[in-house]
């Protein structure tokens, strides 16, 4: 006789981005094991595919997961987190008060987590009078690409221009996709902005939303101090 299957609960999040409603479930032993290698690697890319490959385990929707912006997969991986072990996530970090360089012990609850500047991100970019831009969120392999200091310039502009979704007429009738269109075309098209449109882009990549929480602590020294995490590293350091 086969040993029984269990059947995992399931539990319902919103994504922060787009507001859409998803099921999911907590992440077995399997998926641990996933993510325990990939953070034992010490690998950021390592730990982005592990990220990936354990949300694309346990949402129930037909949602494909390398194409979400990175807060909201922080933010369901976090979720997914706490609901296979609990709310509470430990950490520890080098003292800033120390200077033989202890650890400082550290927690948060899953539920204090916001998502840092989502209402202050412009995804509109006026380019002229007559069309906009659309923008849309960097996934996290693409984030990761701009983040590596190791990558050429092209390799980042790559990216920022990928995140061009569409270009849209100031009326809206007119909407253009640039994946309809070829990588000379779109490069063509992204020389002819004006370096005011090009800042506004840069500015959109700096204020891209992220998972943010203050984590107040006491020094040694009686004094009050509050440590910032924001962002995936951070959070799985």
């Amino acid at each position: 006789m086969p040993l029984p299957k269990i059947d995992q609960p399931l539990f319902e999040l919103t994504i922060p981005s787009s507001q859409e409603k998803i099921r999911y479930r907590p992440f077995t032993v399997k998926e641990e094991k996933i993510l325990l290698i990939a953070r034992e690697s010490g690998e950021i890319s390592q730990i982005f595919l592990a990220i990936e490959q354990v949300v694309d385990n346990c949402i129930q929707e037909n949602i494909d997961v390398k194409k979400l912006a990175t807060f909201d997969l922080e933010y369901i991986i976090l979720n997914i987190r706490s609901k296979a072990v609990n709310d509470q996530l430990e950490f520890k970090i080098p003292n800033p008060d120390d200077k033989e360089g202890k650890e400082l012990n550290l927690s948060f609850n899953v539920k204090d987590v916001k998502i840092a500047r989502l209402e202050e991100c412009e995804k509109k970019i006026e380019i002229s009078n007559d069309h906009f831009l659309m923008m849309r969120y960097p996934t996290l392999i693409e984030l990761q690409t701009l983040m590596d200091k190791n990558k050429d310039i092209d390799a980042a502009f790559d990216i920022m221009v990928s995140c061009i979704d569409k270009v849209v007429s100031a009326d809206g009738e007119n909407v253009y996709s640039l994946s309809d269109f070829s990588k000379d075309e779109i490069n063509d098209f992204v020389e002819s902005l004006s370096s005011n449109a090009i800042k506004s882009i840069q500015t959109f990549f700096q204020t891209i939303p992220a998972l943010r929480i203050e984590c107040p602590y006491t020094n040694e020294n009686g004094e009050e101090k509050t440590f910032v995490i924001e962002g995936m590293q951070s959070f799985f350091m």
